[in-house]
């Protein structure tokens, strides 16, 4: 008999989200996080007194609590949480800033439609017919890869305003180098430009906090600082799984959220890894300020997406990091929080993962100084000398994210492939998150309640 009727592994978003969907049901789920806090890469820490939150920069698919339809209330609804309890902070305004030009944008779409109206004159009703377009696009049909580049350039003719869309939409969740499948485009162009950012009351630790009591109230189980070896199997169903202490659990049935590469060296999945492991991961600066640092033309901006190229080149770096292209993010620019001080002020660069894997424990402290100066000397080209006057400043890097989240060389969204079923050889064992296609914060958890949806309440 078996143990439980799910185990999911991984405590992130997903697997929360999952648990939270399968225990309202009836099923008994058991999470195994193999750290000590829930929330993966998505999660929090402390420093000098100060909570720094990992991976939120801010969430995408923002919708007011009516719109019935939208991404994130059908989440709430199926998390059976009150999105009307559920207080959040829509961003101020953005921008997309290369050399030629910028475009501000935020979750009101006119002021996108007005920069480029100003700025790309000649293509404004071409960039409406792309935003009807991908509106009527169905990004999870099973439909061969296709290049959002080449659609993009069939539509607008303009490459440089292709690449100013393209990067939000790259960095922000794209596991591919150089292009992205127009299905992805099209999720994460619903994501940041139809729909927008926001920032939920509090910080992730009250989001995680919210989720793991309504997945307890439920009756879910927990372990943390638990860690899977294996997932065992006989025939063509899996059994269970064995934890790093020799412990063996059995259940109905397993969902991972460790990506494809990692579940399938749990299970002895034969498949061509290589193809499976992204290229894409990043390291991350975060700085604390003095409020006034900052030029008062960016007190108001919430994040900035740069390209100090003419071009834009989303791919993996050949050096550790390439800071000429990145995101800087202001955790607190949002409507109506609260003015805190220090301020945070956050960037992220692409970063090369073999550099960060292969170097000693104190090369790897003097790698991420080295790198933190490139970042900053890029970075104030554009804010000016920002962190003079920091009060605090850590950084994040491919090993770390490869630590705390299990993706594999630290890709941050996971496989180039993605498996959009979600299945897997065994009938009963299936993987959400990433590798499933849907990115986001709202994505991920979404990806978690469908798979327990389509698969597991049947």
């Amino acid at each position: 008999m078996a143990d439980y009727q799910l185990i999911i592994i991984g405590g992130g978003l997903a697997g929360l989200a999952a648990g939270i969907r399968a225990a309202r049901f009836g099923l008994k789920p058991l999470i195994i996080e193999q750290h000590s806090l829930p929330g993966g890469l998505n999660s929090y820490y402390f420093r000098q007194g100060h909570l720094l939150e990992t991976g939120l920069h801010a969430m995408t698919n923002f919708a007011p609590p009516g719109v019935k339809h939208a991404p994130l209330n059908r989440l709430f609804r199926q998390l059976q949480l009150s999105r009307k309890e559920f207080v959040t902070h829509e961003q101020l305004e953005s921008e997309v800033f290369f050399p030629q030009a910028s475009l501000r944008f935020s979750n009101n779409l006119d002021l996108l439609y007005e920069e480029i109206a100003a700025r790309f004159p000649m293509s404004i009703d071409r960039f409406r017919a792309v935003v009807k377009e991908v509106k009527a696009y169905n990004p999870f049909a099973e439909v061969p890869w296709r290049s959002a580049r080449t659609f993009l350039r069939s539509r607008l003719g303009e490459p440089l305003l292709e690449d100013m869309l393209l990067l939000p939409l790259m960095v922000y969740g794209n596991a591919e180098e150089d292009d992205m499948d127009l299905g992805q485009f099209a999720i994460m162009f619903q994501a940041v430009f139809l729909e927008g950012f926001f920032r939920p009351k509090g910080t992730i630790k009250d989001l995680l906090e919210l989720l793991l009591a309504q997945y307890r109230h439920f009756g879910g189980e927990i372990r943390f600082r638990s860690s899977v070896t294996q997932i065992l199997s006989i025939g063509d169903r899996v059994q269970g799984i064995r934890l790093q202490n020799g412990e063996e659990l059995l259940a109905d049935a397993v969902l991972s959220t460790a990506g494809i590469p990692g579940t399938a060296e749990m299970s002895g999945w034969s498949l061509e890894e290589s193809r499976y492991i992204g290229k894409m991961s990043f390291m991350e600066t975060i700085y604390l300020l003095p409020e006034l640092s900052l030029p008062p033309e960016h007190r108001a901006k919430t994040i900035i997406f740069y390209n100090l190229n003419n071009e834009l080149v989303y791919h993996r770096p050949t050096e550790p990091i390439d800071s000429s292209w990145g995101v800087i993010c202001f955790p607190g620019n949002f409507h109506d929080l609260p003015k805190n001080s220090p301020v945070q002020v956050r960037v992220t660069n692409a970063a090369n993962y073999d550099h960060w894997q292969q170097i000693t424990p104190e090369e790897y402290l003097q790698l991420k100084e080295k790198c933190g100066q490139q970042t900053s000397t890029a970075v104030s080209k554009i804010l000016g000398d920002y962190n003079q006057n920091a009060v605090f400043h850590d950084s994040f890097t491919p090993t770390t994210i490869e630590r705390y989240t299990g993706k594999r060389a630290g890709a941050v969204y996971g496989s180039p492939v993605k498996i959009k079923s979600g299945k897997t050889p065994w009938k009963n064992l299936f993987i959400a998150g990433t590798d499933q296609g849907y990115l986001g914060i709202v994505g991920a958890m979404l990806s978690g309640v469908t798979i327990v949806n389509q698969h597991l309440l049947r």
